[in-house]
């Protein structure tokens, strides 16, 4: 086939126009023969690479068209970092658009090469021009004898195997077979045979994109369920004069397995370092704290050392690096906070006051976030000495990567200069591809979407303030569709900065609903320890909770909580569960909403072609449907209306659903009537039951 046209060549004048007396000169032609344009998946600025993660299912699409009436046809070509080349005929989008569409599983770990092949589709002209011409016994001969001629054409191809050269040339004597019956010959354009045109097309017209990459990541890059927890507050026990004993590795381990029980696999662990003193925080925030208060582990460094330290009242690397084996053991990955500042009392402050912003009056610069003051932190200046911040972070990630650490939450990273992002992921990716970066990037759309195109595998995201019907679905759809190329959403559900008023006023029926969504939604959740317990107060005009972890201690007994019913842990293992067995829940971009006659009834589904699923036939489809009241404070009756053509059902089908948090089963169609009690059932995860699933 064609390739594309050579880099522009000098100008070549044409004679002089005989009535303007100018010179023409030539241009290169850009378009091709058969134009092919707007490819994606793309970036918004093509100087990055679009990015999947393993076992993703990636919708490759094109614009492909020509002049006339004559048919096109595309043709994905993939080659996978390893060199083998796939090949996937494209399938037309929408009637009118000229889009072509093709979804493939992408496994192979690494840069994958891709391109789209537009091309004259000369059989399927053929087939659609015989089939008028023939029915109206206009020019009947002569399509049989134009159709045995492309045949003649295919047949005379080396590279087809022999055995279907064989047919083929029997198909072309079928078709110039005046004796046959004309039913006999006019079912010949409905051949079977046919197909082999589908991978191997006829084309003399055809033009090559340019040549476009994506990168695939490891799995966890896109799906994961992950647990915020702080291990100072695991085992940390209060004597009678006030003073504390710190929980420490060894005994946070005792938490992993309640963590896992609720099939977490992600564990995030909040700054592990040495806490400074100076201006250290108190109780919510203030700056009085007494002696006996932990401080901010966010407050970065002290005499015990800094950010490649861990706090002595956790214990020491060998104890780190044991909570690590037993987090693996358990299915576990950890994750460590990455937060580029520093207490006053850090070794950076004296031994590099240049990554310092030094005011005027000689003092140096705390943080602020207003109406937030954070004068226990000092944030970095990246401007007088970049290259040696980058030599130290890189020296800092790969200490903690050498402790078992393959992901990281980076705190704040829209604070800093994206330039140093890209540097930094770039250059740890460029030998550990498997090493993964959340931005905790509450920000502007511009910078939080830049900041996954330079490297960022995930991001957190506005989730935690999407709480309407409304609002869900433009974030949902917005997420799924139009940044899914390059930004994957970690929904977590809270924080220890934020507590919002639909948790602190919508009872456990809001914890429930939030949980629901964030599971389900998205391949990758998380939840901060206290969730599970419904904590809702907020300290007064914040929006985070009241007594807030980051400045003191806070052990929790869940197993109390558990066995008094106050606990959402037994449904978060559900979900959790649910996720794991329903590969439809793993996909990003497969979300599609459906309508309710009730404006705080959500309804969506996930759905995943039996083909993309190993171990399943291609019309074992998996279909999950999520029916949410976002209403906490009341009960719903509505009707659901599904689009089954969306979920490949038939119009007008009707279907057994299991709901796969009760058990209960019913029969549907595209209209249900469905109640939602937020005080006892405020949503619905149900699967669609296939042939012999029932």
């Amino acid at each position: 086939m064609s390739q594309l046209p050579q880099p522009p060549q000098p100008a070549v004048p044409f004679p002089a126009h005989p009535r303007y007396g100018r010179h023409v000169t030539s241009r290169t032609v850009l378009a091709g023969r058969i134009p092919v344009t707007r490819l994606t998946p793309a970036l918004p600025d093509p100087r990055w690479n679009p990015k999947a993660f393993a076992g993703e299912v990636v919708p490759f699409g094109a614009t492909v068209f020509r002049e006339g009436h004559d048919l096109v046809g595309a043709m994905l070509v993939l080659t996978s970092p390893s060199g083998v080349e796939q090949r996937h005929r494209m399938r037309a989008g929408a009637p009118g658009t000229d889009r072509w569409e093709a979804k493939v599983r992408l496994d192979d770990l690494g840069t994958w090469s891709w391109h789209v092949t537009g091309f004259g589709d000369e059989i399927g002209t053929w087939v659609h021009d015989a089939e008028l011409k023939i029915d109206a016994g206009v020019d009947v001969e002569l399509m049989y004898e134009i159709g045995a001629r492309l045949i003649d054409r295919a047949a005379a191809e080396a590279d087809r195997p022999a055995s279907v050269r064989k047919l083929l040339k029997a198909y072309a004597a079928a078709l110039r077979d005046t004796d046959a019956a004309a039913s006999d010959r006019r079912a010949l354009l409905e051949s079977p045979l046919l197909a082999e045109f589908d991978q191997r097309p006829l084309a003399r017209l055809a033009t090559d994109s340019e040549e476009h990459r994506i990168s695939v990541e490891r799995r966890r890059a896109g799906v994961g369920s992950w647990y915020e927890f702080f291990p100072r507050s695991e085992g940390a026990r209060q004597f009678k004069n006030g003073s504390w004993k710190s929980g420490t590795f060894r005994t946070a381990q005792k938490r992993l397995d309640g963590v896992a029980a609720m099939g977490f696999d992600v564990v995030y662990l909040p700054p592990i370092h040495p806490i400074g003193v100076a201006f250290r925080k108190g109780p919510n925030n203030t700056l009085n704290p007494g002696p006996h208060d932990p401080g901010s582990p966010w407050a970065i460094g002290g005499a015990a050392g800094g950010h490649d330290t861990v706090h002595p009242d956790l214990g020491n690397l060998a104890d780190f690096r044991a909570f690590v084996r037993r987090a693996a053991a358990l299915g576990i990955e950890i994750a460590l906070d990455l937060a580029l500042q520093a207490s006053p009392d850090h070794p950076w402050v004296t031994e590099h006051p240049e990554w310092f912003t030094t005011l005027p009056d000689g003092t140096i610069a705390y943080a602020e976030n207003p109406p937030k003051k954070y004068q226990d932190i000092y944030p970095i200046n990246f401007d007088d000495d970049f290259e040696g911040l980058v030599v130290e972070v890189t020296r800092i990630v790969r200490h903690w990567m050498k402790q078992g650490v393959r992901i990281f939450r980076v705190d704040n990273p829209h604070t800093k200069p994206l330039a140093f992002w890209e540097r930094l992921i770039g250059d740890i990716n460029a030998t550990d591809p498997d090493v993964i970066f959340l931005a905790e990037a509450f920000t502007r759309p511009a910078m939080m979407q830049a900041l996954a195109m330079v490297g960022f595998q995930q991001s957190y995201s506005y989730f935690t303030w999407r709480n309407t019907k409304q609002e869900l679905e433009e974030f949902l759809t917005s997420v799924s569709q139009e940044t899914a190329d390059f930004m994957r959403p970690n929904l977590f559900v809270n924080t220890p900065d934020i507590l919002t008023e639909y948790l602190q006023f919508g009872g456990p029926a809001a914890f429930t609903v939030r949980a629901t969504i964030a599971a389900t939604a998205a391949p990758t959740w998380g939840v901060y320890s206290g969730f599970e317990l419904f904590e809702s107060v907020a300290r007064p005009g914040a929006e985070e909770a009241i007594d807030n972890e980051k400045y003191e201690y806070k052990p929790r007994d869940f197993a109390k909580a558990e066995a008094e019913g106050r606990s959402l842990a037994l449904y978060l293992g559900i979900l959790n569960r649910i996720r794991a067995e329903h590969p439809a829940l793993g996909q990003l971009r497969n979300i599609r909403f459906h309508a309710s006659d009730d404006d705080a009834v959500l309804v969506y589904t996930k759905h995943l072609e039996g083909r993309f699923i190993d171990g399943r036939g291609d019309a074992d489809h998996d279909t999950i449907i999520v029916v949410a009241n976002v209403d906490p404070h009341s009960v719903r009756e509505t009707t659901v209306h599904l689009d089954l053509e969306a979920i490949d059902l038939a119009p007008g089908a009707s279907f057994e659903v299991e709901d796969l948090v009760t058990g209960d089963r019913w029969t549907w169609g595209a209209n249900n009537y469905v109640r939602l009690d937020a005080f006892t059932q405020p949503a619905h995860i149900l699967r669609v039951i296939r042939g012999t699933d029932a």
